[in-house]
């Protein structure tokens, strides 16, 4: 069965077959390094390392490409009036958002270009376009150049709005434009911008716009036409339809497959700055471990608005909970059979359906969680053979998902001083358990286990001794 994805250009299901067979290049839309990263950044950069790491278990090899745009109106304007040079700030909040990204384990893109080592490519472009009838430098010698919307008939063909009905783009001063709706390809340096700001080019000296610089990245590391375009549903108008409209005006034949993920909402409201519910990366990941996290921001369907509210990091930790037990579970039960370590680690059918039916995550962890079951139902029924298959399809998919608890990079150091003391002081009183019971002095075992139940600590009784761990 081929993977099937839903094109926001097209608006409907549609097979995903890669131009080059084995072969799947991704660009997805990085953050503009302003200010720090919130919940919907990590959503979206989530969205899309489950996206890569299904088509790579598919046996494809992926090029990922997420970018950043670290130079900006914002990012100028941020910095202003501080001692902070713009492009210390830009860094110092890239340096944020890769340390999200790293926590919540996504993996590193093949390349993380930044706008401001592209911009001799986003100049060729502009060229092309200038040549080709598509753009023109503004006639009050500011420098600006934008693109010449009414002249390309298909601009607004992503987001399949009318021209006419558009509102005018607001990225740059209206007086230099041909139509309130054309957009700004080049922006000429301002007296009130810092001199490092600037670059110069054949039509003054300036900067970017922001559309331009994605569409000349994309071309730079993927070619002129690649399979995947990624970002959040906000970018679909006017970035995206501006990306689209200028790459192929110029020529190429650009993204295949445009994708888009849901926005996040806080109780049921829309995030936002003006209302003052939003919630940041750091905080987010100060209220649970990093992988309940994961779990939370990648239960939903990609497509669907994901609402944070309270109680949304219990209800993951539980979920995950579950898996982390059955592991730890099966682990410790098949240790010492034939069955140690054994378990093919490949993904159920109904889970490798859900995943290729435009990667239906929620139903991928139905699949999961029934695995989960099972598993435990074997072994609760000493069906060893049964569980050490259940035990492989669980690492499997949890490990598609970025969230197997057994993966290196969720690992808890249990060399650390406090893991060091609680482990003694448990094994322990566990020892002292386990005398109490030889002695039938089944008060005091009972005791014990009571108090360390009462400290968050689970005790199982085997055949091999008794077994703890975290409630």
């Amino acid at each position: 069965m081929s993977m099937r994805l839903y094109d926001s250009k097209a608006q409907t299901l549609r097979d995903f077959l890669p131009i080059v067979p084995g072969k799947v290049g991704i660009y997805v839309c990085g953050p503009t390094v302003q200010s720090s990263p919130h919940i919907g950044h990590l959503r979206s950069a989530l969205v899309y390392d489950q996206l890569r790491r299904w088509l790579s278990y598919r046996g494809n090899d992926v090029t990922f490409i997420r970018n950043v745009t670290d130079i900006d109106d914002k990012i100028l304007l941020n910095a202003a009036g501080t001692t902070e040079q713009w492009w210390a700030l830009a860094y110092r909040f890239e340096l944020e958002f890769t340390a999200g990204y790293q926590k919540l384990g996504i993996l590193a893109p093949t390349y993380e270009p930044r706008a401001t080592a592209s911009v001799q490519e986003m100049q060729d472009i502009i060229g092309r376009l200038i040549d080709n009838g598509h753009a023109y430098p503004a006639a009050d010698d500011s420098g600006d150049v934008y693109f010449d919307t009414r002249s390309w008939p298909a601009y607004g063909e992503l987001t399949r709005q009318n021209p006419d009905n558009m509102e005018a783009a607001t990225d740059a001063d209206p007086r230099g434009k041909r139509d309130a709706r054309d957009f700004a390809l080049w922006k000429g340096h301002k007296a009130d911008e810092p001199a490092s700001a600037g670059w110069a080019s054949p039509w003054g000296t300036g900067r970017p716009g922001w559309h331009i610089e994605c569409s000349a990245m994309a071309a730079r590391y993927l070619g002129p036409q690649f399979d995947i375009h990624g970002g959040g549903l906000d970018l679909r108008f006017p970035h995206h339809e501006n990306e689209l409209a200028q790459s192929t005006a110029a020529g190429d034949g650009f993204a295949n497959f445009w994708v888009h993920n849901g926005l996040v909402n806080t109780n049921g409201q829309k995030m936002s700055k003006s209302l003052g519910n939003s919630v940041y990366a750091a905080e987010l990941l100060d209220q649970a471990r990093a992988i309940v996290v994961r779990y939370y921001l990648g239960a939903a369907h990609y497509r669907s608005t994901l609402d944070f509210h309270e109680g949304s990091l219990a209800e993951a930790e539980a979920a995950l909970e579950r898996i982390e037990s059955f592991l730890d579970r099966a682990d410790r039960r098949l240790a010492d059979t034939r069955f140690a370590g054994s378990g093919v680690e490949i993904v159920p059918d109904d889970f490798a359906t859900a995943m290729d039916d435009d990667l239906a995550v929620p139903q991928a962890l139905g699949v999961l969680h029934d695995t989960v079951r099972a598993g435990n139902a074997a072994l609760d029924a000493e069906d060893l053979h049964a569980a050490a298959a259940a035990r492989g399809q669980v690492l499997a998919m949890s490990e598609v998902l970025g969230i197997n608890p057994l993966s290196p990079g969720w690992a808890v150091a249990t060399d650390e001083p406090a893991m060091v003391a609680l482990t003694a002081l448990v094994e322990r009183l566990l020892d002292d358990r386990e005398t109490a019971r030889q002695s039938r002095d089944y008060a005091a075992a009972d005791r014990i286990r009571d108090e360390l139940v009462a400290a968050g600590i689970t005790i199982e009784d085997t055949p091999s001794g008794a077994h703890w761990s975290f409630d």
